[in-house]
């Protein structure tokens, strides 16, 4: 039994993880819980030293003071204030009226206003939450079909998990050890192709089913030509230069991701009072917002790094990187197995729980298996999108239930994410067949040969290289004595006649 317990115990830590989670328990306490108890049976089993277990100082100490870590509650206190600034509107009514006389015109302005505002706040919940308020109550007005509706508005704010800044690329840079500008750059491609295929979905349900997607009548189209143009560059105008703000200066390398959270901090909150929203209610309900959100993911990282810290010294690591590098298929295997993987246990864990927990335990395997960290990265990031969208357990879907009118049944809600859920999908499996989605935006790696490397001095400035100085090795060195010009130097004779004084 105890030889049995010792050489599983890695596979049992897990188990048990498993256990608590499913109970309901919280996962920061369940990760610590877990990590310390097979912790002290490792060291009455002998797997690890007492002393091992000190090493937890160091790790709890490099979570506190990770300085990239706090580019979060900037990120997430400029959401909060974004979505009750106004911009919201404005994008959703200027780019309404302009593809108003589209079939599906309203849904395509809301695919393209949550890029906008993912591009800006990096929350799904602010995104979700302002477009619900704003778009839903218009779309059923002017006969969209619920389903689709909801569907394209859930879908719309989860973009943001993708695009950059997302809070959950800064998270996943950390846990793979890679810079939040590479896994912002990279992740540039991948989201501009979701988008795309947003649009594709509703182009398509435009010619199939017309009804479910109607144009604007005319009366409703009130805005044309030059008020129309105003109307747009209205909203657009402030969002590009926020997105320049945030995301410009970090891929120009003027300012890491936490400054550029401060800096976006303090524009949204200008913009706020240019639009006459900005109050201290609501600046208060954006700090304590901020507060519970940074403080539930630096609990759950703690508690992870408590639970990694003793997996990996049970010889956790081994063990999973034995089973995963074996996998039938090589690395095409290992990543089909990573992603159906993910994709399961977003039914049960939300994305920073499996960045925390999950993507710690997989990088190695990854980086073993010759995978980039970066496109690796980018590919679980569009895969967790789904955790928002799966039906019954959906953020996204909880959030637009918390605010849509009775009216709308819970069910159309969770039938309405599915077509969007497969889009999500649809996206993975391009990544996986096209990692230039991803790497074609980053800087190639330059392979250096040392063996090939070649030193060429210079020529003289008369051309050749010169005479190389001579040097006469056969004439002592003279110290003091020097001899005229042009007489050779002689070595000094010691007169032998005399005794040696030593006074």
């Amino acid at each position: 039994m105890i030889e049995l317990l010792t050489e599983y115990m890695a596979p049992l830590m897990f188990l048990g993880l498993i256990i608590f989670l499913a109970i309901g328990y919280p996962a920061a306490f369940s990760l610590a819980a877990v990590g310390l108890f097979f912790g002290f049976i490792a060291i009455e089993l002998g797997l690890i030293a007492p002393d091992f277990l000190g090493n937890l100082t160091y790790q709890l100490y490099s979570v506190l003071s990770n300085e990239l870590l706090l580019a979060i509650p900037f990120f997430t206190f400029m959401g909060v204030i974004l979505e009750r600034s106004g911009l919201a509107e404005d994008l959703l009514e200027g780019f309404g009226q302009l593809f108003g006389g589209l079939r599906g015109g309203l849904s395509y302005a809301v695919i393209i206003v949550g890029a906008v505002l993912g591009a800006i706040t990096g929350t799904v919940a602010a995104s979700v939450i302002a477009m619900g308020l704003i778009s839903l109550p218009i779309m059923t007005r002017y006969g969209y079909n619920v389903r689709h509706a909801t569907g394209v508005i859930a879908a719309s704010g989860t973009i943001t998990q993708l695009i950059p800044p997302s809070l959950v690329l800064i998270v996943l840079a950390d846990a793979l050890g890679r810079s939040p500008g590479d896994m912002y750059i990279g992740a540039t491609g991948a989201s501009i192709v979701q988008v795309l295929l947003f649009m594709g979905w509703v182009f398509i349900l435009s010619i199939i089913r017309p009804h479910y997607v109607p144009a604007l009548p005319p009366e409703a189209r009130t805005l044309r030509g030059w008020p129309l143009l105003v109307k747009c560059a209205r909203g657009m105008i402030p969002s590009l230069a926020l997105i320049f703000v945030v995301l410009g200066t970090i891929f120009l390398g003027l300012a890491t991701p936490t400054e550029a959270g401060a800096m976006g901090v303090f524009g949204a909150m200008l913009l706020a009072w240019m639009n006459g929203r900005l109050t201290w209610k609501l600046t208060y309900s954006g700090m304590d917002q901020t507060m519970r959100l940074t403080a539930m993911v630096i609990f759950i990282l703690l508690g992870a790094r408590v639970f990694s810290l003793v997996f990996q010294g049970v010889g956790g690591g081994h063990w999973l990187e034995a089973m995963l590098t074996n996998l039938p298929g090589g690395v095409v295997g290992f990543l089909i197995f990573v992603n159906i993987f993910i994709f399961i246990i977003a039914f049960f864990l939300d994305f920073f729980e499996i960045a925390f927990i999950i993507v710690p335990l997989l990088a190695p395997v990854a980086s073993a298996l010759g995978i980039d960290l970066v496109w690796f990265g980018v590919m679980i990031c569009a895969n967790m999108q789904t955790s928002f969208m799966h039906p019954p357990f959906g953020f996204a879907l909880f959030y637009l239930r918390g605010i849509a009118p009775k009216t709308v049944r819970t069910r159309d809600i969770y039938l309405g994410a599915i077509p969007w859920l497969c889009l999500q999908l649809i996206l993975v499996g391009l990544l996986i067949a096209f990692p230039e989605m991803v790497t074609f935006f980053l800087d190639p790696t330059v392979d250096v040969d040392l063996d090939k490397i070649q030193i060429t001095i210079p020529d003289a400035p008369g051309g050749g290289l010169g005479s190389p100085p001579a040097f006469d090795l056969n004439a002592p060195p003279s110290f003091g004595n020097a001899p005229p010009a042009g007489q050779p130097a002689q070595p000094a004779q010691p007169d032998l006649s005399q005794p040696p004084s030593f006074n």
